[in-house]
């Protein structure tokens, strides 16, 4: 049996976007990547998305908000940063991963202002079907950048 591919979905507050990347990785290539999170600082996993992936049919509501410091434990083969600003400030991780950015829009900020939660709500949807998206490609786009 092949070993895993260990991949970190990573961007600023590990509370949105890297959560849904790691919870789609999991469902969808759970035998051949092991899928982690984590944000350049801690913050706390955003109720919204939580919402919003388990109408997708994923529970993501038991993981939690990390920094890269805290999983130093795993050599990492793929870093995918999913914001700018993480991208900007990818910390030193064990191994050799090759980095690949990969941004999406920051459903939080898309929300500020809404007046009412659907509204919020479909600032999230539409990202988290971005990521979706992005995310049933990833096998093809590791291959690509040569694993």
């Amino acid at each position: 049996m092949l070993n895993k591919l260990n991949l970190l979905f990573l961007c600023t507050g590990n509370s949105c976007r890297s959560q849904m990347a790691e919870g789609f990785t999991r469902a969808m290539f759970g035998e051949i990547i092991e899928a982690y999170s984590a944000g350049v600082k801690k913050s706390r996993l955003d109720p919204r998305a939580v919402a919003v992936m388990q109408e997708a049919g994923i529970d993501i509501a038991s993981q939690f908000s990390k920094t890269p410091d805290e999983i130093t434990d795993v050599p990492f083969d793929f870093v995918v940063t999913v914001c700018s600003h993480a991208d900007n400030n990818c910390p030193a991780l064990p191994g050799e991963a090759t980095r690949l950015h990969a941004p999406f829009d920051d459903p939080p900020r898309l929300a500020e202002g809404e007046e009412d939660d659907e509204a919020a709500l479909n600032h999230y949807r539409r990202v988290r079907d971005e990521i979706q998206e992005f995310c049933q490609t990833i096998p093809e786009k590791l291959q690509g950048s040569g694993s």
